[in-house]
């Protein structure tokens, strides 16, 4: 039974002073499995002091300093990657083979910090001036419960590596994988201050962060709707804000592709996480010509995933997250039926196997329209809508009818053709004939999917704010 009550912040896990106490549920059993303390706005107070403290030393820090510490981090996460990798099945669902990935995918997120840091230069002449890239100040670094380890990860090796010392809220719905990871995170041996953890509701944790004036930076990730109230509450203090927000990524198969490929590719690329990821590909546009052998093919892959146990090795769907998510899911699947789309395989009915846990088919329809709430809204979820097209043109206005523009997938014999077509859609990140982005490279959300960078140069740049001192000739 796990027992949470602490933040870490100073450099010390210290009881929090909040009183609500949350169940923490295993969405496989539905059994009670632990509870968490909440923490209030004094303890987001304490940590957002002492994270202002560690400023002034991570301010004087050099590269090689920064680089030393990303390192520290690096391994003292991949020493818990079993640990992590179990925590996040337990703590929400996530399947084996994919925790497995977030729990490397997390150590690898400071590896490719240093190296971009070791290239990246913090100085240049401009004519007769030199322009110095300096921290930004304290970064407060605000993760959802899907995969909470790496994308705290992701945004602390860029705020770490622009010499940032930061404040960081998890989801509380994600307190076993908060709590493993800060004693990770401890083993690295920071200076205090530097990294501070508390889990707490929006309401007060995050509305204290937001409004904070000893805050200068905020990283979030999580819904549009939570990602507009935080940038109205940072107006007041001129923070600078990144949102990575909703999507509802389309998946793009040209009349060349290789189907043998694409089909497997575009499956996993909408099923990834049960579902439960917002770059997750869950509209699948597909040539009217090839839409019969594709929808078969779909069917086919998709009714013998393995539903079941997310700790099992071979499972490749396991339980939604929470009561909440279930309940929501099997609304949208309902939804679909009743606008007219045709069940492919699937349904809002519980896997006969599986008599308990927030378990949900893995679901597929076809003859869907754009303007379908199954094919415009963010289900979060099993679910994928399959629209058909009658040429490259129609393909790229279907994918750009959406509110949303995260990400998109593209497959295709003819790579160059591919990339031209990805050129033309409106979304962050655009991958051809793979479902894996390049951890170097910059993501960033279009629309109502989010603004600013995270990752590769471009994120580390997010932290630094250029200061031009004047040289007299």
């Amino acid at each position: 039974m796990w027992n949470i009550h602490q933040a870490y912040i100073d450099g010390a896990f210290v009881p929090v002073q909040g009183s609500e106490v949350l169940d923490v549920v295993d969405p496989t059993t539905e059994e009670v499995i632990g509870r968490a303390t909440m923490g209030h706005r004094e303890d987001a107070k304490r940590a957002i002091a002492a994270a202002g403290r560690a400023q002034s030393f991570m301010r004087g820090t050099a590269k090689a300093d920064r680089i030393d510490m990303l390192r520290r981090l690096q391994a003292a996460v991949l020493a818990r990657s079993g640990q992590l990798r179990d925590v996040t099945v337990e703590g929400y669902g996530g399947p084996r083979a994919r925790a497995q990935w977030v729990s490397r995918y997390a150590s690898e997120c400071f590896a490719g910090a240093a190296q971009t840091l070791e290239e990246f230069p913090l100085t240049h002449a401009v004519g007769s001036a030199q322009v110095v890239l300096q921290p930004v100040g304290v970064a407060a670094l605000i993760a959802p419960w899907n995969s909470a380890v790496g994308t705290i990860c992701s945004k602390l090796a860029s705020a770490l590596a622009a010499g940032c010392a930061t404040v960081i809220k998890p989801s509380e719905l994600s307190p076993i994988q908060t709590q493993v990871l800060a004693e990770a995170l401890h083993d690295a041996d920071l200076p205090p201050g530097v990294i501070n953890i508390l889990l707490g509701r929006g309401t007060d944790v995050g509305d204290e962060i937001s409004t904070s004036p000893g805050v200068a930076r905020i990283s979030f990730t999580g819904s549009t709707a939570t990602g507009k109230l935080i940038a109205r509450a940072a107006v007041d203090t001129m923070k600078r804000v990144s949102l990575s927000l909703s999507g509802k990524s389309a998946s793009i198969v040209l009349d060349d592709a290789d189907l043998d490929l694409a089909v497997p590719q575009a499956i996993a690329a909408a099923f990834m996480n049960n579902g439960q990821a917002c770059v997750a590909g869950t509209r699948l546009l597909v040539p009217r010509a090839r839409a019969d052998d594709i929808i078969e093919r779909v069917r086919a892959g998709v009714a013998a995933m393995r539903v079941g146990d997310p700790r099992g090795p071979a499972t490749e769907v396991g339980p939604l997250a929470s009561r909440a998510q279930f309940d929501r899911v099997r609304r949208f699947i309902r939804r679909g039926l009743e606008q007219g789309a045709t069940l492919v395989v699937g349904g809002e009915s519980r896997p006969e196997h599986l008599a308990r846990g927030f378990f949900v088919r893995p679901t597929v329809f076809a003859d869907v329209r754009h303007n379908m709430d199954i094919a415009r809204e963010e289900i979060f979820g099993p679910v994928l809508s399959i629209l058909a097209y009658e040429d490259e043109d129609e393909a790229i206005r279907i994918a750009n009818d959406s509110v949303y523009g995260l990400q998109a997938y593209v497959f295709s014999s003819e790579p160059e053709r591919a990339r031209r077509l990805a050129l033309q859609l409106e979304a962050g990140t655009g991958l051809i004939n793979r479902t894996q982005r390049e951890l170097l490279g910059p993501v960033r959300g279009g629309k109502p999917s989010g603004i600013g960078r995270e990752f590769g140069a471009a994120g580390l740049a997010s932290y630094l704010e250029s200061k031009t001192i004047g040289l007299r000739a």
